[in-house]
């Protein structure tokens, strides 16, 4: 960030959820939930639509009071904290902004509150790229303007720990790479970065640990890396000009396969088997190579029974 206003050799806190469930009437959204966001990475939130991702972020910032459990920055409740909006930033309504009010002047009301002047106004103006459209009224913008905006928000206090609920969410391609860039920077800062996202792909681009949750229950918690070596499914792709051929070398082989596009999605050997088989066959191969799943695929496949419970209990 262009200036650090904290204390640099104060190490950004975590946040540990332990515990953590909310009801509404008779149905929980949130249910025995705990999980860890630790600093210096970038943490994706993932869950599908009414999975209690929004709930749970609202506890971390003290909007909604948990029925059982806590969620903690640093081991303190938020409103515990001696200068929250110099610990946290947090993203999660970007449209959250009066329609005749500029951005500059938004701005200035979350620093005054904060103790912070109008050049930090400036410098958050500039960061986020919207120094030309500071003195716009909001009602004017576009869905990745007010995106920006809110984050510009998010980073007034430059906090140690940011909580952004879909922060790529109406962003432009040069905006969703900028915004990827300014969350790992942010890491590579010490930073503690949650997010969530509905964007798969750039959440394999830009996450390095992934806490998934299905009907409020942890699902998931780990590495990206290690979430993706643990639950994606390796295959190996092969075509040929004689593709009958090849399927009958491989069914004689006890070799597990199914057609896939103009080729053969293969399970039961890798590479290195599937060529020994073409080549003692006489079988010209066009294509062979590893694929596996995306983290898209891995992520309905784990949620895929979902109901929308959050939403119901609302």
């Amino acid at each position: 960030m262009s200036v650090l206003l904290a204390d640099p050799t104060t190490s950004p806190p975590g946040v540990h959820a332990r515990a953590l469930t909310k009801w509404y009437g008779n149905t929980v959204v949130v249910d025995r939930l705990s999980f860890t966001v630790r600093p210096g990475a970038v943490t994706g939130f993932l869950g599908p639509n009414g999975a209690g991702k929004s709930t749970t972020l609202r506890m971390l910032l003290g909007l909604t009071r948990p029925t059982q459990g806590a969620i903690t920055i640093g081991g303190q409740h938020i409103a515990d904290l001696p200068d929250p909006a110099r610990t946290v930033g947090a993203l999660l309504d970007a449209r959250a902004v009066h329609p005749h009010r500029s951005a500059f002047d938004h701005l200035l009301v979350f620093a005054q509150a904060a103790g912070l002047g109008r050049r930090r106004v400036e410098q958050v103006l500039d960061l986020v790229g919207l120094t030309d459209a500071g003195r716009r009224r909001a009602g004017e913008f576009s869905l990745g303007m007010h995106q920006r905006l809110g984050i510009a928000t998010a980073l007034l206090g430059d906090p140690g720990v940011l909580v952004l609920d879909e922060p790529l969410n109406g962003l432009d391609p040069e905006g969703i790479r900028w915004m990827r860039s300014l969350m790992r920077n942010l890491a590579a800062e010490g930073r503690t970065i949650l997010f969530s996202s509905h964007l798969m792909s750039e959440m394999e681009l830009t996450a390095d640990d992934l806490v998934v949750i299905d009907r409020g229950r942890l699902v998931a918690e780990s590495s990206l890396a290690e979430f993706v070596q643990t639950h994606t499914a390796q295959a190996v792709m092969v075509s040929a000009p004689d593709l009958d051929g090849l399927a009958r070398a491989l069914g004689r082989a006890r070799i597990a396969f199914e057609s896939a596009g103009h080729g053969l999605r293969v399970t039961g050997a890798d590479t290195t088997e599937v060529g020994r088989v073409a080549a003692a066959e006489g079988i010209a191969l066009d294509e062979l190579g590893r694929v596996r799943e995306s983290l898209e695929d891995v992520f309905l496949r784990l949620t895929h029974d979902v109901t929308d419970h959050e939403s119901r209990a609302a």
